[in-house]
């Protein structure tokens, strides 16, 4: 049965989580009653204090998401696809609701809905043989939701080229495109994504919080409220003893340099 998985690590600099997407069968597709269950996995995560950061995979090696259901979409009508689509939605800001870093981890296929699911994400670390895309017009629809995400990403001209033609593009070019941040041979892809995962545990736990908030504000705001924005969170992370406790390491390290 299609299922999502969430499980625990305890690491020496917090607790990580790996939530995987199981409906291998069909290329990890994200049917109405899954969109569901990722979401809630995710709200459920959001609510626990001790958590550091998120791994997003797919079950098995052919895919991360391989898109949304076709099968399903083909029954929609106007009303149903309103609610669909909005449920798709709803993962995705449940993501980038999260308060700690989400990483995808991208092997295999990455189509519409999925790579929408990845955009979302706040990092995206992918195996040599990711294909992606956004092929949506192909089956008659326009890539929407999340897909809004993409020209932050890889600009607007690569923006229009993929969503206008529907053409699918390896993991190579959307390293160069900035579509993700790292590309590792398949057998690396996990201690590629390990290492990530140190850097942010050697991160202070709440500043690491208050950047991904501070980063989702920028996305919103114009540059004098951004810039607002910062000065309030810079003035919030001195509410707890994380920025002194800190630097006192930092400088007496240096000390002792």
């Amino acid at each position: 049965m299609p299922d999502i998985v969430t499980t625990f690590e305890d690491r020496a600099g917090g607790r990580i989580a790996r939530v995987v997407i199981d409906n291998r069968a069909k290329l990890n597709v994200l049917n109405s009653a899954l969109s569901a269950a990722l979401e809630a996995a995710f709200r459920r995560l959001a609510a626990d204090d001790t958590l550091r950061a998120v791994v997003l995979a797919g079950a098995g090696t052919r895919a991360l998401i391989g898109g949304a259901d076709i099968r399903e979409m083909a029954g929609l009508t106007p009303a149903t696809a309103r609610a669909f689509i909005t449920q798709l939605h709803n993962v995705c800001s449940a993501i980038r609701a999260l308060p700690v870093p989400v990483i995808a981890r991208m092997q295999g296929y990455c189509l519409g809905g999925g790579l929408e699911v990845a955009a979302a994400c706040d990092m995206r670390i992918a195996s040599d043989d990711a294909v992606m895309g956004m092929p949506e017009v192909r089956v008659g629809i326009p890539s929407v939701i999340e897909a809004a995400l993409l020209p932050r990403l890889i600009g607007w001209g690569r923006t229009r080229r993929i969503l206008m033609t529907g053409e699918t593009f390896d993991a190579a070019k959307a390293l160069a495109w900035g579509m993700v941040e790292e590309v590792v041979p398949a057998a690396e892809l996990d201690a590629a994504i390990d290492r990530v995962l140190a850097d942010l545990l050697a991160g202070a736990p709440h500043a690491i919080r208050l950047q991904k908030s501070l980063i989702a504000q920028w996305e919103e705001r114009g540059i004098a409220g951004a810039i607002a924005a910062g000065i309030d969170s810079f003035a919030e992370a001195w509410t707890t003893p994380e920025p002194a406790r800190r630097m006192a390491d930092f400088l007496a390290d240096n000390r002792k340099g």
